[in-house]
C-alpha cells in the first residue's frame, strides 16, 4: 500500500500508527489472531475475504512486524501467522475500538461483548493512565503536547493550542 503519511507527520505516533492498522483488513486480521486463529484458511474462511487481498494483508502484516510467519508443515510446505510482541501490544487498541463500537449500538445489537473469562461477566474497559490509574476519557484533563521528535510545524501546532487553553 502506498504511503499515506504527509511528509510532516512523519513523527506522528498517530500517523504512523494509522500507517500500520489504518486498513480495514488489517484489523479484522488481528481480531481473528487475537482469536487464536493463525492459519490462511482461518482466515479467509473468517473473513469471507479474497485470497489476493489476505496474502497482501498478510504480507504486510509480517513486514510491518505484527505477525511472524511460521511454516507448521513440510509436505507441501505451509505456514501460520503467529502474533508478535509487537502485534500483541495492539490487543488493548482493538479492545479500545471494540468497546466504543459497543458503547454506540442497542444491547440487542452487539454481535460480541468483551467479558472475563473466569466468570464470563461482562467488562467495560477504559484507557487510564498507568500512573495514577485515572481515566483518559475527560478530554480537558488530558492533552497532547510536542515532544522530543517534534518537527518545528509540530511545536508551533501544540503552542497555539496551548495559548488557546490558557486564554478560555
Amino acid at each position: 500500500m502506498p504511503s499515506r503519511i504527509r511528509l510532516e507527520d512523519r513523527t506522528c505516533p498517530l500517523s504512523t500508527t494509522v500507517q500500520h492498522v489504518g486498513e480495514w483488513w488489517t484489523l479484522l486480521i488481528l481480531h481473528d489472531a487475537f482469536d487464536g486463529y493463525t492459519r490462511f484458511d482461518q482466515f479467509q474462511q473468517s473473513l469471507g475475504i479474497s485470497t489476493s487481498m489476505l496474502t497482501s494483508r498478510l504480507k504486510t502484516l509480517v513486514g510491518d512486524g505484527l505477525l511472524e510467519r511460521r511454516p507448521y508443515q513440510s509436505n507441501p510446505v505451509r505456514h501460520e501467522y503467529v502474533l508478535t510482541e509487537r502485534g500483541r501490544s495492539l490487543r488493548p487498541v482493538i479492545v479500545s475500538l471494540a468497546a466504543w463500537g459497543n458503547r454506540h449500538l442497542a444491547q440487542q445489537d452487539r454481535s460480541m461483548i468483551l467479558v472475563e473469562a473466569e466468570t464470563g461477566q461482562e467488562v467495560e474497559p477504559v484507557v487510564v493512565d498507568a500512573r495514577t490509574g485515572k481515566s483518559l476519557d475527560d478530554s480537558g484533563a488530558y492533552v497532547f503536547t510536542a515532544g522530543p521528535a517534534a518537527s518545528r510545524a509540530m511545536r508551533a501546532r501544540y503552542a497555539e493550542l496551548d495559548r488557546r487553553r490558557r486564554t478560555r
